[in-house]
């Protein structure tokens, strides 16, 4: 039997609070690199040829393509360095959702239906390949590559999404009590039914996405569109100091048969 060959965290209590936070400071980092350093929000974006979104998905994708490598040569789990990918992966996500959803011009709606698409199409070629999708069968280079290509489709889809019902009438504080209550419903039922644990995973890790991302508009948006107008480089510097206490002193394990329950959370912290 393996017993914590899995080169991933087991899923806990714990694990999602640094995912939210994760997600949410992919927000931040993304908007304040694409936005404000490379000026896409200014009224000069676009006047010097040059996608400020484009750039910053191919600085962090190429952050994100070496540290997969990292977390791929590893001989086992660590901590730091998965969720340095972890953040890659949604700061990634947050500047390929903006390219898709505003550059190419297919908008929320058509970005979102884009990258349910590869979400959906990357967990089917994995399992027909890998037989799999649980967390606690990331334990072959085969599937650590899948995992981190669904993950950051995920990650950018929850982007796309959490813009979406943002910029709805329904702002940001409504956007963030929506998310949450799906997530909600989603640990509703984990708890009372018998609903797939492996299906609900990919349903909460997508779902956190938008919900981080909600509440990082929320943090540096400007005060007249209803945010808090926090610099953008503040508020990731923050968070970013938050998630590294947090991994620090949380306890962490790597995913085993022998522990995880299809790749779902269990109700410890550790």
């Amino acid at each position: 039997m393996r017993d914590a060959v899995a080169k991933v965290p087991a899923i806990t209590v714990g694990f999602w609070i640094v995912k939210i936070l994760a997600t949410t400071l992919g927000e931040t980092g993304g908007d304040a690199v694409s936005m404000s350093w490379l000026g896409e929000t200014t009224p000069d974006a676009g006047a010097s040829g040059i996608n400020g979104y484009l750039v910053g998905t191919a600085i962090f994708g190429l952050v994100l393509l070496v540290l997969v490598w990292m977390q791929v040569r590893a001989n086992r789990f660590n901590r730091w360095l998965y969720w340095a990918t972890i953040v890659a992966s949604t700061t990634a996500g947050t500047t390929l959702a903006d390219f898709a959803t505003r550059s190419l011009g297919i908008g929320y709606a058509g970005g979102s239906a884009l990258l349910f698409a590869c979400v959906l199409g990357s967990l089917f070629v994995w399992r027909s390949m890998t037989g799999s999708v649980a967390n606690d069968s990331v334990d072959s280079p085969r599937s650590e590559g899948f995992y981190w290509l669904t993950i950051t489709f995920s990650q950018t889809l929850g982007t796309a999404l959490g813009d979406w019902v943002a910029d709805s009438r329904l702002g940001y504080g409504g956007a963030a009590i929506i998310f949450s209550a799906l997530l909600a419903v989603t640990a509703i039922l984990y708890f009372w039914t018998r609903v797939s644990r492996v299906l609900l995973f990919w349903a909460a890790f997508i779902l956190t996405r938008p919900l981080g991302a909600t509440v990082g508009d929320f943090l540096d948006k400007p005060i007249a569109k209803g945010g808090l107008e926090i610099s953008r480089s503040l508020a990731t510097v923050v968070l970013m100091t938050a998630i590294l206490i947090l991994i620090a002193i949380l306890p962490q394990r790597a995913a085993s048969k022998r522990h995880e329950q299809s790749g779902f959370p269990r109700v410890d912290v550790g």
